[in-house]
């Protein structure tokens, strides 16, 4: 993992954002996913420099094609945008998936 992704991952593991399970690194296919939800069929990938370059704009085009026919959603974030705020960077990037989420489950022991 990126460092980005290392900070992101800290506002996803262990069911920490609204009680969703995530995986790292997750293979699909011939592909990896940086971060991957069963339950809402979620990729969050995160997107450094590199995904400025028009080659690898072209194989991420063909890469969310391929995951999109396996009826997967696609959600790109910009490495700064995670570096500025990742809480917030996760909230904006639901809604672009057109995900809607139920209210955060309670903590054991709270409630």
């Amino acid at each position: 993992m990126t460092g980005t992704e290392a900070l992101l991952w800290e506002h996803l593991r262990d069911r920490k954002f609204h009680g969703l399970k995530f995986r790292r690194q997750h293979p699909i296919g011939p592909y990896v996913a940086d971060f991957f939800c069963s339950e809402l069929q979620l990729i969050l990938e995160i997107d450094g420099a590199v995904h400025n370059n028009p080659e690898q704009q072209t194989r991420d085009r063909e890469r969310e094609f391929f995951l999109q026919e396996l009826g997967l959603k696609v959600v790109r974030i910009s490495n700064s945008h995670v570096q500025s705020n990742p809480e917030r960077a996760l909230t904006q990037a639901l809604p672009n998936a057109q995900v809607s989420l139920l209210p955060p489950r309670w903590e054991k022991g709270r409630g």
